[in-house]
């Protein structure tokens, strides 16, 4: 038995080796004396016992065994030898009581060079044993700015608090998120039911995954895991059965896909005017009437947000009284939005538009679901492969508003006040400072947050003495309020200057175009597996800005020169020399933002005064939106 299965291990070795060989690669194990950094360099830190997964042990301490292994771990000595002999006692061993003398190994970024007990683990591996005990001592790098060495100083704050040693990701801030995603605390250690439990799940959907794709995409089996449970909730994957999560894994297979991609959204920054030939419309049959639901997360007469996208919805039913249909659904919470778009899906909608971030996980899964209904999530820079996702350049029409205010202000004073900070709204906060900066080069624009817990926004604002304040974007009509767009206050009272338009009619309208001439899927490139994002302005008519009578006509044809400059492309807000509160973003003055760039900004402009709120500032409703979609400090 022993010297059958030295026999077969020692054919997997010598084939690896050869493999290894042929493609230019170290064909025995790494050693880890060969690869550490220089000495006084790092540190080593004593972890204990600890159960080692054998799959992460990839070499030796030093270099005196190294050549009896392929870099499988798999003997390539011959049968003969007494390293042989030793093997072959050694799976007998195991066969007949198993192998439970701890093995002596180092651990260096996650992976495990073995110091005593080579053959040992190359015993357990070739049986399929998955873990093994080990006394461990660390080495820890000194810290640096390189991606990997950031990755791994997340995994060590993580092992602290957990104990897991098997799960590995390629992008930063995935340690911190998977500690969210199961439930717990920021710091809060687990308990070994908490262990086991993960390791239990983890390895089910590790095993169905390898087993699903050929091939597999170029991720870790934790990048595609944090990804599936962030999606579908820990404690619902947890309850699946197996022959449940091999289905879900198949269907979400182009979301791990995409995670393969740097830059995970593609920007389409203008409607699709591409034209079918004339004869493949000349054939196609006529298009059956489309049905679309809205979903939204208040109601018409609560929220301006929701009362603008309901103007949207019936500029549709005016502009395509024959060829669509549609309703809606609003007053609907996290509770009850995958019930909600189940009734659409079952009353026969081919189109539904979820109107806010917070509802993009449960329209990914719908999306998955029923795969021949388009859903399209109203958010900016959120990464799915199954559903599109929309927004619009606001920023273009605030640089204008900020260019109009620092005109308007007697004394240098602007208040600018913002609900969220997610992506988008800290663009918008720029693109206004850098407006009245362009018109009045001493402009300050004091930053205030209505989503800020135990602020008395109003009286902030008064206490600044602004001359301009920048309020919401628009109000519900049944509200009376005049405190919207750019006013003065005079005496306590708004006197309105101008107004942002959001014309989500104008977007739902092109929109709909391109599925009834049939050039929604001119959008998809087969070449990549971006997520999709349309992202119109101007130039697309559903951003615009409105001046009332009482803005000075001067200031109406600044606002005209700057409204047809942006559309035509010959002026970008973020172009020339940028500089943040804390130095300079863009030093060439013939230098743009790129789009990219603009929606994930993470720094105020100079001549803005106040800051970036971090979550735990903010009132407990504004949690969900910029969980979703809050801006992300870049470190280091």
């Amino acid at each position: 038995m022993g010297q059958s299965s030295y026999e077969k291990a020692y054919k997997l070795g010598k084939k690896d080796y050869q493999y290894r060989a042929m493609h230019g690669m170290l064909p025995t194990l790494e050693v880890l004396d060969d690869i550490l950094p220089p000495r006084g360099s790092y540190s080593e830190v004593p972890l204990g016992l600890v159960q080692i997964p054998l799959e992460q042990v990839v070499g030796t301490k030093t270099n005196g065994r190294s050549n009896a292994f392929s870099g499988n771990f798999m003997p390539i000595l011959k049968i003969d030898s007494e390293f042989a002999q030793k093997w072959i006692a050694l799976s007998e061993s195991h066969v007949n009581e198993g192998i439970h003398t701890p093995v002596k190994a180092y651990e260096y970024m996650n992976k495990f060079y073995i110091e005593e007990g080579n053959k040992r683990v190359s015993v357990m591996k070739f049986f399929g044993v998955v873990s093994a005990p080990g006394m461990v001592t660390r080495i820890v790098p000194r810290r640096t700015e390189e991606k990997e060495n950031k990755i791994y100083y997340e995994y060590m704050d993580f092992y602290e608090l957990s104990k897991v040693n098997f799960i590995w990701f390629t992008k930063l801030g995935s340690f911190q998120k998977l500690q969210e995603a199961v439930g717990k605390g920021p710091k809060e250690v687990w308990s070994h039911d908490d262990q086991l439990d993960f390791s239990s799940i983890y390895t089910r959907f590790k095993a169905e995954y390898q087993a699903a794709g050929d091939p597999i995409p170029s991720i870790t089996p934790g990048d595609a895991f944090l990804a599936f449970i962030t999606l579908y909730g820990y404690d619902e994957v947890r309850e699946k059965t197996v022959n449940e999560l091999r289905e879900l894994i198949s269907k979400s297979w182009e979301e791990f896909k995409m995670l393969e991609e740097d830059e995970e959204v593609e920007l389409k920054m203008d409607p699709n005017t591409e034209k079918k030939p004339l004869l493949s419309r000349l054939l196609q049959p006529s298009s059956p009437r489309l049905k679309v639901a809205f979903i939204y997360e208040k109601t018409v007469t609560s929220s301006a947000w929701t009362y603008a996208h309901e103007l949207g919805r019936l500029h549709l039913e005016q502009t395509f009284p024959e060829e669509v249909s549609t309703c809606y659904y609003d007053g609907v919470t996290q509770e009850n939005i995958d019930a909600t778009l189940e009734d659409a899906v079952a009353k026969g909608c081919d189109l539904i538009f979820t109107t806010t971030p917070v509802m993009v996980q449960a329209s990914v899964k719908a999306a998955i679901a029923n795969p021949k209904v388009r859903i399209l999530n109203c958010s900016v820079n959120t990464m799915h492969r199954y559903i599109r996702t929309y927004y619009s350049r606001m920023h273009e029409a605030k640089f204008l508003m900020g260019a109009i205010a620092g005109a308007m202000a007697e004394n240098n004073r602007l208040s600018y006040i913002a609900d969220y900070p997610i992506y988008g709204t800290i663009a918008n906060i720029n693109a206004f400072a850098l407006g009245a900066q362009m018109t009045n080069p001493h402009a300050e624009v004091y930053l205030e947050w209505s989503s800020v817990k135990d602020i008395d926004v109003m009286e902030n604002v008064k206490r600044t003495n602004s001359s301009c304040i920048s309020g919401k974007d628009m109000v519900i009509p049944e509200e009376g309020s005049r405190f919207f767009g750019i006013y003065h206050l005079e005496d306590g009272s708004p006197h309105n200057l101008a107004m942002p338009v959001w014309h989500w009619g104008k977007f739902y309208e092109q929109l709909i175009r391109t599925i009834m001439n049939g050039t929604w899927s001119y959008d998809d490139d087969p070449t990549t597996k971006k997520a999709i994002n349309y992202w119109w302005g101007m130039s697309a008519g559903v951003v615009d800005v409105i001046c009332s009578q009482n803005l000075p006509l001067g200031m109406k044809r600044l606002v005209k020169v700057l409204k047809k400059a942006i559309c035509s492309g010959n002026f970008n807000p973020f172009d020339g020399v940028l500089c943040s509160q804390n130095g300079i973003i863009q030093p060439d003055p013939q230098g743009v933002l790129s789009p990219e760039e603009i929606v994930t900004m993470d720094w105020l402009a100079d001549n803005v005064i106040g800051e970036i709120p971090p979550e735990d500032k903010l009132e407990e409703q504004s949690r969900a939106v910029v969980q979703q979609q809050g801006v992300e400090k870049k470190k280091g």
